[in-house]
C-alpha cells in the first residue's frame, strides 16, 4: 500500500469518526454539561492540556460547560511549606482559620485563574468564581460522627443567577468549590459535592465526575466488568451486595440524586484516559459509566 493510499485511509477513519459525532454534536447543542475536575491527573500536564482541549472543543460545538475544580494536593503543599499542620477526619480536612485561608487563597487564586487562562489559551472565554460569588453557594457548617471540623461547609442554597448569567454571556464558568454561611465565614465545600449541587439545581443535561477510575465495576479485580450503563433503580442494590463501596458511595447516591431531580444522566470517567471527555459524550461506546434513569420510567 503507497504512502498516499496509507493516509487516505487515515482521513477517512478520522472522517468516520467526526460524523459519528454528528448526532451527539446535534443532541446535545445548548445544554449545560457540569464536570468535576479533579484527581491526581490534574497535576500532568499533558492530560491537563487533554482536559482543556475537549472542554474548549466542546464549548466550540455549541455545548455549555461549567467546570467545578478540586485542589487538594496544591492546598496540603502550601501547608506544608507554610508550617500550618493539618489532619484528617474520615478523608476530610480539618479546618481551622489558617486552613481555610490558604484554601481559598489556592483554590480560587492559583487553581482557578490557571483553570481560565488554559481555557483562554484556546480562544475559549471563562470567567473563574468561587460560590461566594454572587451569593451562588451558601452553606452550613459539616459535622462528622458529631465532630466539629471546623470550616468544611455543607450545601444548603445554590443560587444560579450568575451562571446563568455567564452562560448566557457565552462564558464557561470555572467554580472553586468554596462557599459562605449566612454570616459571610468561609467554608472548604467537597468539589463532587458542588458540582452535583449545581447539576441539580440548572437541571443541567448532563454531570461528568472525571476521577481516578474508569467507572462502577461488577468486579473491582476484573478490569472487563466495568459497568458501562447503570439504570437508577439498580444502585440500591449494587450498594447492598457490596459491589459499589467506599468512596464510590455517595458519589452514586449523589448521582441518582440527581437525575431524579432533572439531571438527565451522570458519567463517572477516567480523567488519564486522554480525550475521556469526548470518548464518552460523542460516541456510542462511551469510555466510563453512565447513570441514566431507568429505561421503564425514562
Amino acid at each position: 500500500m503507497s504512502d498516499n493510499t496509507q493516509n487516505m485511509a487515515q482521513y477517512i477513519e478520522k472522517a468516520n469518526i467526526l460524523v459519528e459525532a454528528l448526532p451527539y454534536i446535534k443532541q446535545f447543542r445548548k445544554k449545560t454539561v457540569v464536570i468535576k475536575y479533579g484527581g491526581s491527573f490534574m497535576y500532568d500536564n499533558d492530560i491537563k492540556k487533554s482536559v482543556m482541549d475537549d472542554i474548549a472543543l466542546m464549548k466550540l460545538v455549541g455545548l455549555r460547560p461549567i467546570v467545578v475544580h478540586g485542589g487538594g494536593k496544591d492546598i496540603s503543599a502550601f501547608l506544608n511549606n507554610l508550617d500550618i499542620q493539618t489532619e484528617f477526619i474520615d478523608g476530610l480536612r480539618v479546618t481551622n482559620d489558617d486552613v481555610i485561608e490558604v484554601a481559598e487563597m489556592v483554590l480560587s487564586g492559583k487553581i482557578n485563574k490557571e483553570i481560565v487562562q488554559l481555557l483562554e489559551d484556546r480562544d475559549i472565554t471563562a470567567v473563574g468564581i468561587s460560590g461566594k460569588d454572587g451569593g451562588m453557594l451558601k452553606v452550613r457548617k459539616k459535622f462528622v460522627n458529631g465532630l466539629d471540623i471546623g470550616f468544611v461547609g455543607d450545601i444548603v442554597k445554590v443560587k444560579s443567577d450568575l451562571l446563568q448569567t455567564l452562560l448566557k454571556s457565552d462564558y464557561i464558568p470555572v467554580i472553586a468549590p468554596i462557599g459562605s454561611d449566612k454570616c459571610g465565614q468561609s467554608y472548604n465545600i467537597n468539589a463532587d459535592h458542588v458540582a452535583y449541587a449545581i447539576a441539580k439545581e440548572l437541571k443541567a443535561e448532563k454531570l461528568v465526575y472525571l476521577t481516578d477510575t474508569d467507572g462502577v465495576y461488577m468486579d473491582a479485580d476484573d478490569p472487563d466488568s466495568i459497568i458501562r450503563r447503570l439504570d437508577v433503580d439498580e444502585v440500591e442494590r449494587l450498594i447492598e451486595e457490596g459491589i459499589i463501596s467506599g468512596g464510590m458511595i455517595p458519589k452514586v447516591e449523589n448521582s441518582v440524586d440527581a437525575i431524579r431531580s432533572g439531571v438527565n444522566s451522570v458519567h463517572i470517567l477516567d480523567g488519564k484516559v486522554e480525550h475521556s471527555l469526548l470518548l464518552e459524550l460523542f460516541t456510542a461506546a462511551g469510555c466510563g459509566t453512565m447513570i441514566r434513569q431507568s429505561l421503564t420510567q425514562a
